[in-house]
């Protein structure tokens, strides 16, 4: 007779094979690690893996990638936002889409839209663009403005650049292929060192017609007609150690989108994403949920 009622009594007498065992849990695939994944093979589209605290649903962030780079440099971002659906499109031109031919801001702004509206069913986004991404989400700004709802800016040179920096992308064309450069690159943006023989992949890929016809418009400048039909909160952002150019940019982008909240992040360069993900992130959020500022972030200097 049990001792208490709720015990389970074995028989020690029957054979081992016939004692139920109760079952695993049922473990979750491995998520491949960036350095497994080719340079094409990073999804666009990631599902929340985890609900809201608040209990609300979850909302839609979009990620523009910087021009050397692809959708799979968002990595540290998609993880950190597991409650959110996030979006990674390829810019045409990269990634999956290498073989196309780059047709313009303006269009890879309409390409990005017209993504938006396949898959985000109500309400609008939180578009997030770096280096090119963000000359992209500028013109998604000024030619779908009704799709977003904030916008975080960084790394924009929207005052164009000098005759030296232009020769300078130039001399990168033609080293295009030679994977010491894009190693050189991958050290310099401060990447992991499981993402720097993708990062130099994903470079040897990049069309070099394609690479001088982005340099030939990025190095133009000047900011899109029409960012004043979007209303939304804008947080615009530069690396301290970055060019300056993009700093100097701050007020010809606060003259045609006035709402702008401007900073600089101390001590970080162009691609601060990847090199400190964590202020990176909580920069985002805390801007996307909240409207608030990070603390750590500084307003230009007064001159």
């Amino acid at each position: 007779m049990n001792k208490k009622s709720n015990e389970v009594t074995v028989d020690r007498t029957a054979p081992l094979d016939a004692v139920k065992k109760p079952p695993r849990p049922v473990r979750e695939p491995r998520r491949p690690r960036l350095s497994e994944r080719g340079p094409d093979a990073y999804p666009e589209l990631h599902a929340p893996t985890r609900a809201r605290r608040d209990g609300k649903a979850a909302r839609t962030l979009v990620f523009l990638h910087g021009g050397n780079l692809a959708n799979w440099s968002w990595d540290p971002q998609v993880k950190a936002f597991a409650d959110y659906e996030v979006l990674t499109p390829h810019l045409p031109g990269f990634g999956a889409r290498s073989d196309e031919n780059w047709a313009g801001l303006d269009s890879a702004a309409d390409d990005v839209a017209a993504f938006i509206a396949d898959e985000v069913e109500s309400g609008g986004v939180h578009l997030v663009g770096i280096s090119l991404g963000g000359l992209v989400a500028l013109r998604v700004l000024a030619r779908h403005p009704e799709l977003v709802s904030s916008v975080v800016l960084s790394g924009v040179a929207a005052m164009g650049v000098d005759s030296t920096t232009r020769a300078l992308g130039r001399m990168q064309v033609n080293l295009w292929g030679r994977e010491w450069f894009w190693r050189f690159q991958a050290g310099s943006y401060g990447m992991a060192h499981d993402g720097r023989q993708l990062f130099a992949d994903h470079g040897a890929r990049i069309r070099p017609e394609n690479a001088r016809d982005i340099m030939s418009e990025v190095h133009a400048g000047g900011v899109p007609e029409s960012l004043g039909d979007y209303a939304g909160p804008a947080l615009v952002l530069a690396g301290a150690k970055e060019p300056s150019v993009v700093a100097r940019s701050f007020p010809l982008i606060g003259g045609a989108l006035p709402q702008s909240e401007f900073r600089v992040v101390p001590g970080r360069h162009h691609q601060w994403n990847i090199e400190d993900p964590i202020l990176f992130n909580a920069t985002v959020r805390a801007w996307v949920e909240k409207g608030d500022i990070h603390q750590r972030l500084r307003p230009l200097p007064a001159k």
